[in-house]
Formats: structure tokens, sequence, C-alpha cells
């Protein structure tokens, strides 16, 4: 298997198979055989060995195949690449052998996998790409299905002004780890889908992610016209039109794709529900079949999953009937429906009016669902329930499963080292066991504390290597690459706050009593200082005025450099944040969190979160490994919630985490600190890694239906 236009020397020519399976992203073996290859250009490419390998020359591959140093390390890789990936030996086969044999097809408008293959936006995708990986590495009989947006999701520049702005670049289709699905020699696998007047086609990529395969549909093809060439270029981008465009090519699409490569699914799974249509599509063919409506309902529901996401009414996909109508013609003729009948399948009443709510459908037909923490199960019940108005709340069926993290994603190689040291080799493959955690006892204080200021002192140079190349590339003026964090002092209290810039997370919370905390920022014996990186939405202008505040923040030099915005989150920035802070920081207005995960990357690295009791940390937080924010109930209220939330940050910082921070002891070491990151690890890793939450997920949904069970 090779796409490059090179020859590689025999003692490493599986150096390109290696490179197109992004299972080398999470192994750490592998990622230092690609950066022992040469490490200047693994850190130009943003750790991207497909474009690593494009970029070096056949002499320098020669060079490296003489090397007998890296020959063993290579053979070494791809010795485990064979057992962890060509290999059957794993939970799921093991668990249950006689299952095998089944497939999962998991569909998800985004993949968040690494930022070499940026389809992805925030969380909703970082989940979806986990899932992806742990799937992999549990050995689940899984199929992934998604779009690939060749512009992917916008590049953010925040000029001198700090208004974002949003840059759209077309990816390099030849340095990014994916390939063309062919259904003979020169034939490309393309599936169509009728929409509104005329067949819109898509061409199939391939991702190998893992044991596992996701395929993702792309319309950038000869067969459409322009308008339909762009209805994948980007992700989240465009009107209602261009959304239900995409979403019937994901759903009705995807099904098709999956079906010409032959797989025959018997568990379908909707992460939110952009893919909903999927589930028209699997009724109209068992229609087709024979089945009456009834009967092809009723098998889909048994089979099928849906995952919900949010608790925000916006954030659940809405479209006018008369869009409906048009684009579903004739659609409910094949189901043997009526056009009312049809219509009523996501009638839901909206703030704008009755529309067809995707959420509702998926609710209506599928036969499990699950939100994705135990609040926000509570509250998705609350909210859904007029789907099932004959039940009471609490018997609406949706559950909790509570999100995870792939751990050996978002670990640092360095603590994953560490704990193979004092866990045990295998510790990865133990992850949700409780008990090999406790052996962090055995870990002295001074490892933990060493490996911490290790991980920090990355962040604060990745931050300047990145304020360095943006300025001589021309990007960034000097206002810029002041503001980017390279006036940070790498020996202040660090708090992190990174992700989407939506108004309901509150971003801003900590600069509500200005004067105390820049009392907090500018204190010369135990100084604070505050990084933020984050994207708002192209169209949500007050999400874009947070950053701009947060910005001038960074800006003024009455705060003394301590607050830094750094442009541009994506995976690769986000390793460095939650590895290297010294706190997490959470905002959100509760309950309006489903879950949150950046908090989860930071506790299983020994960083201890600061956050509001919602999502996950109400279910992580136990008093011993981190700090909670405000009380855990909700307000209706929202200038009294900031006011109290607010001063609780401020308490907390004051009274306990400053001072717990900066006690040190002969050595230098701040004991009673290191104990919170040991029992931030201890408690949360084995809770919110994403083993666990994959295994929940296989035995409460994915075997029932497997089984047909309702």
């Amino acid at each position: 298997m090779s796409f490059f236009d090179k020859k590689f020397p025999d003692k490493i020519d599986r150096l390109p198979e290696l490179a197109y399976n992004l299972w080398w992203s999470w192994t750490p073996e592998a990622r230092n055989l690609f950066k022992r290859l040469d490490t200047p250009m693994w850190r130009q490419t943003q750790h991207n060995p497909v474009q690593m390998l494009q970029e070096l020359t056949e002499e320098q591959l020669e060079v490296a195949s003489k090397n007998a140093a890296f020959v063993r390390h290579y053979e070494k890789v791809m010795l485990l690449f064979d057992q962890k990936v060509k290999s059957n030996n794993a939970w799921f086969p093991n668990t249950y052998p006689d299952l095998q044999n089944q497939v999962i097809a998991y569909f998800s408008f985004e993949f968040g996998l690494h930022s070499s293959l940026p389809i992805y936006s925030g969380g909703l995708g970082i989940l979806s790409g986990d899932h992806a990986k742990e799937a992999s590495d549990l050995g689940l009989p899984f199929v992934g299905v998604g779009f690939m947006y060749p512009q992917g999701y916008f590049r953010q520049r925040i000029p001198s002004h700090g208004w974002q702005e949003a840059v759209y670049q077309q990816i390099n289709i030849n340095q990014t780890p994916i390939a063309p699905v062919y259904l003979e020699e020169n034939k490309e696998l393309h599936v169509s889908v009728y929409l509104g007047d005329r067949n819109v086609y898509a061409r199939v990529w391939h991702v190998h992610v893992g044991r596992i395969s996701l395929y993702l549909l792309d319309t950038d093809v000869d067969e459409n016209d322009p308008w339909d060439r762009e209805l994948s270029a980007r992700l989240y981008s465009g009107d209602s039109e261009m959304r239900i465009r995409q979403e019937i090519m994901l759903g009705i699409g995807g099904v098709r794709a999956l079906r010409a490569l032959g797989f025959k699914p018997s568990v379908w799974h909707m992460n939110e529900g952009h893919s909903a249509f999927l589930l028209l599509e699997l009724i109209r063919d068992k229609v087709r079949e024979g089945l009456s409506y009834e009967d092809a309902k009723a098998y889909v529901t048994k089979h099928s999953v849906f995952t919900t996401h949010t608790p925000v009414p916006a954030g659940h996909d809405a479209f006018a009937f008369d869009v409906v109508s048009r684009y579903f013609n004739g659609f409910w003729d094949d189901l043997g429906l009526t056009h009312d009948e049809f219509m009523a399948l996501g009638e839901h009443q909206e703030t704008w009016g009755q529309a067809f709510n995707m959420t509702i459908l998926a609710l209506k037909l599928a036969g499990r669902s699950n939100a994705v923490s135990q609040l926000h199960g509570k509250v998705s019940r609350e909210m859904w329930q007029k789907v099932w108005p004959e039940k009471a709340v609490d018997d609406v069926p949706i559950v909790g499963i509570t999100n995870g993290v792939h751990l050996p994603t978002w670990m640092s190689s360095e603590i994953s080292d560490l704990y193979a040291k004092y866990l045990g080799p295998n510790w990865v493959e133990h992850q949700d066991d409780p008990a090999i955690w406790q052996r962090l006892g055995d870990m002295p204080d001074q490892e933990l504390w060493n490996m911490h200021l290790l991980l920090k002192r990355k962040l604060m140079n990745f931050l300047r290597a990145r304020a360095r190349r943006r300025w001589v590339a021309g990007v960034n003026d000097a206002t810029q690459v002041m503001t980017g964090g390279t006036l940070l002092d790498p020996d202040a209290l660090t708090i992190g706050f990174a992700r989407r810039f939506a108004t309901y997370k509150r971003a801003d919370l900590i600069f509500r009593d200005l004067n105390r905390l820049e009392t907090m920022l500018l204190d010369v014996h135990r100084p604070v200082q505050l990084v933020f990186a984050g994207k708002a939405h192209p169209a949500d202008d007050p999400g874009k005025g947070l950053i701009q505040r947060i910005y001038n923040f960074a800006k003024s030099n009455e705060l003394g450099g301590r607050v830094a915005f750094v442009e541009d989150y994506d995976m690769h920035m986000a390793r460095y944040l939650t590895q290297g802070v010294d706190i997490w920081l959470n905002t959100p207005r509760r309950p309006r969190e489903a879950s949150g995960t950046s908090g989860m990357k930071a506790a299983v690295n020994g960083v201890p979160n600061l956050s509001i009791l919602d999502g996950w940390w109400v279910e992580g937080y136990n008093g011993a490994n981190g700090w909670a924010i405000g009380k855990n109930v909700d307000y209706d209220d929202h200038e009294y919630q900031d006011n109290e939330d607010a001063n609780s940050i401020y308490k907390l910082l004051e009274e306990e985490i400053v001072p717990l921070y900066y006690t040190r002891d002969g050595d230098n070491i701040p004991r009673g600190w290191v104990e919170v990151m040991r029992e931030s690890i201890r408690s949360n890793a084995p809770e919110f890694g994403m083993a666990r939450m994959i295994k929940q997920y296989t035995n409460e949904l994915y075997i029932p239906a497997m089984n047909g069970d309702i």
C-alpha cells in the first residue's frame, strides 16, 4: 500500500501503511518513530506523518533504512501494529465471540481524529473520533459514516481589533490519511441521492482508524453542478436549505454507501439528529421488501440507537414543513403514509412555528436513546417528555450514559510512560478497573510533580514557538504575538479555559469583578495567569463578542501580560493545553452543558478541575480531586447566578487554590497540590475513560439492538 510517488527501502517499506492508519496517532511508540525520522519536520507538520513522507526525499529514507537503531524501532512498532490492528484479540471478540459477524454503523456529522484531518468543530466531533478509536481498541465490529469536508472547519484569525475572522482553506488531500474507495480499478465508488429535483452524487473516502473503517461522503465530483459540489465543502456553514440537503445526503446517502460496500449492519447508531433521515431510508428498504409500514418501522426501531447531545433548544435541527415537503415529495408514498402522517414523524413546535425536528424524528423511531451524562439524562427526559405524553418524566426512555475520553489520545506520552511504570505495562487494557489506579499511591510526589513541570514547560515552549512562526510568516503583528502567550510566566499558577465560545459557556465570568481578579493576577509573590482558546460559530456574533472582550484583556498592559488568548484552537493545541496548565476552568450556565469532555482530558493528565457542577463534573467531583464552583442547584435569575458563581471562583482561588499551589516544602514541592493531582487521576481516569463508555454502550445499547430487543 503506497500513495507516494517514491520508492521506500525494503527495510522500512511499511511506513506508508502505518502513516495511513490513524492508529499511530494514539500510540506513543509509533509517534516517536515518525518523530525520530525527522524531528524538526515532525514539529513543522504538526505531527502529520503523511505530509512528512510526502516531503522526505528517497535519499533521506535510504539513510533511515541504514540506521540500525531506527530499523529496530520500526520493527518493534510494526510488530505492535500487527498485534493491535491485524489480530482479533480484543475485548469484544473475547467477550462476545458469537457476535463478531454483526456490524455497528455509527453516523456522525463530524469526526475529530487528528488535526491533519480537520473535519471537526468541537466536542461532538472529538467524541465521535474518540468513540471510533476506542471501538478499534476494544475490537467492536464497527464502521463509521460521515462527511469529508474539502474545506474542513474554518481557521480562526484574531486581528488586532479582536473580532474573530473565519478563513477557509482547501485541505490538501495528498497530505491527509484518506484514500478514495474503488469498486474496481480506476472506478471510484459514488452514491447518489435525489435532492429536490435531481440526483446529487457523492464520492466515498476511506479512513483507517486502527481496526475499524470510517467512510466519508464528498459531493465535490464531476457529475454534480457547482451548487451541489459545494454541498459538503464546509462543516456547519450555509443556511437551513444547505443543512437539510447535507442531512439527507448523510442519512440516506450514508445508508446507500454502506450497502454498496457490502455492509449489513444490525445496529444503526445516530450520534445526534443530523443523520436521522437514515431511519426513513431503512424503513423504505423494508417496505420495498414487502413489509407493511408498521412492520418495517418495528424492525428498524429494534435495531437503531440515538444519542442526543445538548439541552440547548437551538442545538436541535428543525426545518420548515414546506422545505421538508419539497425534498421528500413522494417519499411518504414509498412508506405507505400520507403527507400528514409523514410530517407528524418530526412535528414539533419551535419558537418560530411548527417544524420538522430531527431529534423528534430520531426519538420516535429509534429503539434506544441516550443522553451523555446523568444530569443531561434528567434534563432530556424533562425536555422531550412530550414525545411520550402518556409517560411520567422519570419513565421517559432516555437513559444517561456519561461521555468519556480516549485516554491514549489525550494523555501525553511522558505521563503514559509514568503510568506504565507504576500501574503496569498493560494499564491501557485495564483502564476502567479502579483497582489499578490505586497504585498511584506508590508514585512519589517528586515524580508526579516533575512530570507536570515538564508538560507545563512544553506548553510554554509550544505557545512561544507558535507565536514566533506566525510572526516570521507575517500572519501576526506584534500585538498578536504578545497576546498569544509569549508573556506568560512558567512559574505562575496557570488556569486554562479552552472550548467553543458560546454565550452559555460564560468564558468571561472570571472577569466579572476585574479589581478582585487583577489583585490575584498581579500578586508579586503568588501570581495567577489565564490562557484562553476557542472558536465562536461563524454566525454567532455574541460569541465573537466574548472573544473580543477577552482578547482586549489580553492586550491590556494593566493586567501585566497575565492573560493570553491563543487563536485557531484545534486538537493539536488542545493536547498541550489540557496537559500543561495547572488547573482547568469550566463555567457553563448550569444545566446547559450536556457533558463536556475537555475537563476529563485535563483530569487524567493530573490537571485538577475548577468547574461548575454541570455535565460530567457533578459525577466526577468528590471533594478532594478538584474544586466545585457554586452549588449543585439551578437558578432562574441569571444575573444572580452569575454573581454567585463568580464570587465562588474568587473565593476558591483566594482561600484555597492559590495558597495550596504556592505552599512548598524544603524540596520546593507543593505536597498538598500534588495530592489533589493524584486524586484527580485516580478518581476520574477509570470512570471517564472511553473504555468504560464504549463497554456501557455495548452492553446497554448495541447488544440489545443486535438481538432486536426493545
